[in-house]
């Protein structure tokens, strides 16, 4: 990358944390791909819409999800350098725009769930306090919609009797509030009553708080007690399964959205695809029309 490419690269990236709070992931991600096409280009601060559209036919071969990112990298950065007059033009109309479907959820159904709790709560029975850990951990991914770095990183005192709610901070470094049933506070009373928590985390991990990795062996543990093939269940089902079951309870998207902590409500819709499926697939089961033969 030439010293002038690297420069606009950075002025960039400090708009985009500055003005668009986009986080470290997002913005190494964005390095990442305008370091790799000013390889390819040889520049990126003078590149031609020519040029643009013999590199979007080089990611042919790549994934869908692939080019799109690697496009939108490259669009907002034009669009940049276009907005602060640091190019009369922007080229990047000539990148490719590949058509996302985005893949319906997995998704567990409520006889699931409660099996796997009937396992938690069964161990957790025992009083012994990585069992006790379990079931707060489980209660707090179904019952809250956390994602599991935001579960695994809770404070200590995050859960509170008198607070039937947690201050989550999400993606971006944006805050939302997340609901906290009585189960789970109960259950997370247990394991802080039982364990020795020195710490600042409610579920310490080695020298800092529970890995997400552990999360994921923790679930997938639970889930082949439970009878369920461990591959379909992870901590991001128990929250889809979170969002979905609410939703064909009668939530409201837009207090979806909010629970979720999704900035864009597309991105919420999907679950009502995935209850359409459900009902459609209930319909066809179900529905005596559905056992005539025409």
């Amino acid at each position: 990358m030439t010293p002038g490419d690297r420069a606009l690269v950075d002025r960039f990236l400090d708009m985009m944390a500055a003005e668009s709070g986009a986080a470290k992931n997002t913005l190494a991600a964005y390095r990442s791909d305008l370091v790799a096409a000013a390889a390819k280009l040889g520049t990126l601060e003078t590149a031609t819409p020519q040029e643009l559209a013999v590199l979007g036919e080089e990611w042919g071969a790549l994934a869908s999800s692939t080019v799109a990112r690697r496009a939108a990298a490259l669009r907002r950065f034009y669009g940049f350098l276009h907005d602060e007059g640091l190019r009369i033009d922007d080229p990047s109309p000539a990148l490719p725009r590949p058509v996302l479907q985005r893949p319906l959820p997995k998704i567990l159904d409520t006889d699931e769930v409660e099996a796997l709790f009937q396992v938690v709560e069964e161990r957790a029975a025992s009083g012994r306090p990585l069992a006790l850990r379990d079931l707060a951990l489980l209660e707090l991914l179904y019952g809250s919609g956390l994602r599991a770095t935001e579960l695994v990183s809770l404070p200590r005192r995050a859960v509170r009797e008198d607070q039937p709610f947690l201050m989550i901070k999400g993606k971006g470094g944006k805050e939302r509030l997340a609901p906290i049933s009585s189960r789970a506070q109960a259950a997370v009373k247990a394991w802080v009553t039982a364990s020795t928590i020195n710490g600042p985390w409610l579920f310490p991990g080695g020298k800092s708080h529970l890995s997400r990795v552990r999360l994921y062996q923790i679930v997938r543990a639970v889930a082949g007690l439970a009878g369920i093939a461990p591959e379909r269940v992870s901590p991001h089902v128990l929250r889809h399964a979170f969002a979905t079951h609410l939703l064909a309870g009668g939530a409201d998207l837009r207090v979806l959205q909010s629970l979720l902590g999704h900035a864009d409500i597309a991105t919420t819709q999907i679950y009502t695809h995935v209850d359409s499926a459900r009902l459609i697939e209930l319909v066809n089961a179900r529905h005596p029309l559905a056992w005539t033969v025409r």
